[in-house]
């Protein structure tokens, strides 16, 4: 492990990726890189550069991406594997986590979060504030789980969807890759097709 960690993106979400870093201890020197070249500092952490400066870091620093959405998190990984980059997991120390539980790199796990035993969270996903996934989930790549919702046992959720705020899973479902679920919406059946889907239950649109 490197001492010292570059989060890319320096706004809101890596805002509180870095405040997790902080908190995790593991690290003697923290720093952003953001593509507003008028930043400095944020969260009282130096900017030292653009996206495009990683690559001159890369010995130095383990490199964690801090973007929320979900197609440019992954497109950014993606390219910090095919250079070798050192990604870390985030995992706030109030977050609880089960036994038998798996989590790939560049995941961050957030305040209050609950993710249960023999649960598998694939790489750069956003396992947000207060959310829990319960026993036997299967979370895939590039999944952004928001702050609040709930997943119960046994449920998959595929590649770059998006779970809003306060949403609900039931248990047993399977819900497919670039899916969109609106806030406060309750799934209760399989979702098939990629799409938005919103309501009580949730329906597409």
């Amino acid at each position: 492990m490197k001492n010292n960690l570059l989060i890319i993106g320096a706004s809101g979400h890596g805002k509180v990726v870095a405040d997790i870093a902080l908190k995790m201890n593991k690290w003697q020197n923290i720093a952003f890189l953001d593509d507003d070249k008028s930043l400095k500092s944020s969260m009282g952490l130096e900017v030292i550069g653009t996206s495009d400066d990683v690559f001159s870091h890369l010995a130095e620093y383990e490199v964690f991406v801090g973007i929320g959405n979900n197609g440019t998190r992954q497109r950014i990984h993606e390219m910090l594997e095919t250079v070798e980059a050192s990604i870390p997991v985030l995992i706030h120390p109030n977050a609880v986590i089960g036994n038998q539980v798996e989590i790939e790199h560049g995941t961050v796990v957030m305040a209050g979060a609950v993710v249960n035993c023999c649960t598998k969270i694939g790489k750069s996903c956003i396992i947000n504030t207060g959310s829990t996934i319960d026993h036997d989930n299967c979370i895939e790549d590039f999944v952004h789980i928001s702050p609040g919702a709930h997943l119960a046992g046994t449920v998959k959720v595929g590649q770059g969807t998006w779970l809003g705020i306060g949403s609900v899973v039931s248990n047993n479902i399977n819900i497919t890759n670039g899916c969109t679920v609106g806030a406060g919406a309750v799934v209760v059946k399989d979702i098939s097709k990629p799409g938005i889907y919103i309501g009580v239950p949730v329906r597409r649109v």
